[in-house]
């Protein structure tokens, strides 16, 4: 089974170069989404957030409240520890789960945190990172979401640096400021032929 793990900084272009090999007709698991499935109301991790944080991390829909669960992981050194060993295995078993139900010569698994999770690349045949400078990040992260620059900085501190993900791609996407749709389709053409090639 050949898999490409993705992965990117925040704002670094993932979805964008994702959804360029899904026009390519590549099977495409995205962790995150799986994760906003298990966290939706009704979701199987709901329960267990309940449980262990109380149910005042639940919003009036009884999804995850994301802004609160935030809030507590930036100031309390084992919530994160704690909430992701709840979301982990769920997400780990969905993710096996549509892997082994993907059809094509190669599916990508789309993991945003795929380096500072150790485990994960042992379990992909390559890994490519999608990579731009911090100060590209930090613009497109604050034009997205709104976020103040220190918000933008505090969550880029969390995730590997860029040195560490560059160190741990098999394969690199440059998505700096002067990218465009039409480079970064080149780009993928380029490694689409090449996996297609190596999991022929």
């Amino acid at each position: 089974m050949f898999s490409i793990g993705l992965t990117g900084g925040i704002g670094s272009g993932k979805s964008t170069v994702a959804d360029l090999f899904a026009a390519r007709g590549v099977p495409l698991i995205d962790t995150d989404i799986i994760a906003h499935q298990v966290t939706a109301p009704g979701g199987v991790a709901m329960p267990l957030i309940a449980s262990e944080f109380g149910s005042g991390f639940l919003a009036p829909d009884g999804s995850l409240d994301r802004a609160r669960m935030r809030e507590l992981v930036f100031t309390e050194d084992t919530a994160k520890a704690r909430l992701e060993a709840i979301l982990h295995p769920l997400i780990r078993a969905e993710t096996e789960r549509q892997r082994q139900a993907a059809s094509g010569p190669y599916h990508i698994v789309v993991v945003p945190l795929l380096v500072e999770s150790g485990n994960w690349a042992s379990r992909v045949s390559r890994v490519l990172v999608v990579d731009c400078p911090v100060e590209t990040q930090i613009e497109r992260v604050m034009r997205r979401n709104g976020f103040p620059r220190e918000q933008v900085l505090a969550i880029i501190a969390k995730q590997a640096s860029r040195e560490t993900r560059l160190a741990a791609a098999d394969d690199i996407v440059r998505n700096d400021e002067a990218a465009t749709l039409e480079t970064l389709a080149t780009q993928v053409d380029e490694l689409h032929a090449r996996y297609l090639e190596l999991a022929g």
